[in-house]
């Protein structure tokens, strides 16, 4: 299948001249204005109304990763010239939180924030943001994240049908960005063949290598330790450490996956068990230009190569990393040959299926420490999670290059290309 992002980007180039600051075609050498990633930050990833995060807000949860984020980094947090935090659930892309988060966490006022929700992939988008703004010489460092609390804000009445246009109706686009997105799942399973036995075992896979990991303690080089509180079955406020992952699940085989019932379509095949987790999360990455990393003496994790968010039909939604990394590949100068790693969002085992077998991802890359049917999906979250992740196992293997992607509600893809340094 060839993309509808694809066929617009050979007309483009049929009638554009290129542009010299895409690669398309060979990874540029590193220079003084590259955007690079000094350093990076996440909480445990955690169940929703069940987890150590399950009555902690978006701020107390965004605060501490904050924090990390720049004393891992050792700078002056008065460097720091602008946040931008993906969200989804909250209103307003939760603005205000972040900001009083950006205060909790020590960052001075003279920092300037920005919320940003591109649904699920608002925590890589709030990275691009960042990037864009260090490429153009906007500011020069600056912090990207997400955070998102699916235990306090619900996904249900996201969207009140009953304030909307009844033009949306007539009209099918419109009307299909209203579809629930167990559905689009559904629909992405049965228009491209994929099986409940092909979903399952993929679930089988996420879960076994992310207790695999855990039980390495691989996570632990990742998380963000810190305590907030909870209520007890009396009601009384005791205080727990949040330092663990609990999503995972050692017992997951393809049999007790298949007695898991349908959960959207009771003669389909998405269910529960194949399905990313409802989950809280945080999580943080501090970006700058080379030269004023190189200024102030600090290492380089790795760098930004280059971003793709891509348009696909809303009841397919989930075909959205297979529509975006083609482009952002092309426009970095790489090929799925080249990469090492792919951190591909697991929202739901249909989706991931169809884009891996699309796109031919090698089995042995994708997800090395599982997705998010064993971690958890936070909304907003997952794109500036998934760096920890990524760089977390490209340095584990000594491995150079790596991509995030998700898919997006309403019918998008987006992802991001790096380069460990």
């Amino acid at each position: 299948m060839e993309s509808r992002s694809a066929q617009r980007l050979q007309v483009l180039e049929s009638h554009v001249q290129p542009n010299k600051t895409l690669n398309h075609g060979k990874v540029t050498p590193k220079s003084d204005d590259d955007v690079v990633i000094v350093s990076y930050a996440r909480t445990a990833m955690t169940k929703a109304k069940k987890g150590a995060q399950r009555e902690t807000p978006p701020e107390a949860m965004l605060a501490p990763v904050l924090k990390d984020v720049i004393k891992k980094a050792g700078i002056d947090a008065k460097l720091i010239d602008d946040v931008c935090i993906g969200n989804c659930l909250q209103p307003g892309a939760g603005a205000h939180t972040s900001r009083i988060a950006m205060f909790l966490a020590g960052i001075p006022d003279t920092a300037s924030l920005q919320a940003v929700n591109r649904q699920c992939s608002s925590g890589l988008q709030a990275i691009a943001n960042i990037a864009n703004a260090i490429r153009s010489r906007q500011i020069d460092v600056g912090i990207a994240g997400g955070v998102e609390s699916m235990s306090l804000f619900s996904m249900d009445g996201v969207v009140d049908i009953n304030i909307l246009s009844q033009d949306i109706f007539d009209n099918e686009g419109a009307r299909n960005c209203l579809m629930n997105m167990g559905m689009t799942a559904e629909n992405v399973a049965k228009k491209y063949g994929v099986s409940r036995k092909e979903q399952d075992q993929l679930a089988v896979e996420s879960n076994a290598k992310a207790v695999k990991a855990q039980k390495a303690g691989l996570f632990a080089q990742e998380i963000t330790v810190y305590e907030t509180t909870v209520k007890d079955k009396d009601g009384n406020e005791v205080k727990v450490k949040v330092d663990r992952d609990d999503g995972m699940r050692e017992d997951t085989t393809l049999e007790s996956l298949g007695k898991v019932r349908a959960a959207f379509d009771k003669q389909g095949s998405v269910t529960a068990g194949n399905s990313s987790q409802v989950t809280d999360g945080a999580a943080a990455v501090l970006l700058m230009r080379r030269d004023v990393a190189n200024k102030l003496g600090l290492k380089v994790k790795g760098r930004f190569l280059g971003y793709s968010v891509n348009g696909c039909p809303p009841e397919i939604m989930g075909i959205g990393p297979a529509v975006a990394i083609p482009p952002a590949l092309k426009k970095a100068g790489l090929t799925v040959s080249d990469i090492d790693i792919f951190e591909i969002n697991e929202a739901f085992a249909s989706q991931a299926v169809y884009c891996v077998n699309e796109l031919k991802v090698p089995r042995e890359k994708l997800n090395p420490r599982g997705g998010a049917i064993a971690l958890g999906h936070p909304l907003g979250c997952t794109g500036s999670r998934q760096v920890s992740t990524l760089f977390s196992e490209l340095e584990r293997q000594g491995k150079r290059y790596g991509v995030i992607s998700m898919c997006i509600g309403t019918g998008m893809g987006a992802a991001g290309v790096f380069e460990r340094e």
